[in-house]
């Protein structure tokens, strides 16, 4: 993804979200999308960006890394942070290692 490309995307989630059509969250998801992706293709040719879904907990997160199961691996590092967070904060922590997703190679 070019540079052009990148603003472009990011451009239409925020006329989305102006105009009532995406919500935060879902803008928030693409925006991080569109950079991620761009970062990737920029600065490493080895890396690549994977979206999980799947999985409310996991649903729309990207990450970048060189292979498949390294992109599950840093989800999974994700969705255990998270966890840890909200054990300091006396909530139902989600269970990492139990979690259902498929990751899809965006960009």
């Amino acid at each position: 993804m070019d540079r052009i490309s990148a603003l472009r995307n990011i451009e239409e989630a925020l006329a989305e979200f102006e105009t009532g059509e995406a919500d935060l969250d879902a803008t928030e998801r693409r925006v991080v999308t569109v950079l991620r992706t761009y970062a990737t293709e920029f600065e490493d040719e080895t890396l690549s960006a994977y979206r999980a879904s799947g999985d409310d907990r996991a649903d729309g997160l990207v990450v970048v890394a060189e292979s498949r199961s390294e992109a599950r691996a840093r989800v999974a590092d994700l969705l255990d942070a998270e966890s840890s967070d909200a054990e300091s904060r006396d909530a139902d922590p989600p269970d990492a290692e139990s979690l259902e997703f498929e990751l899809e190679q965006v960009g």
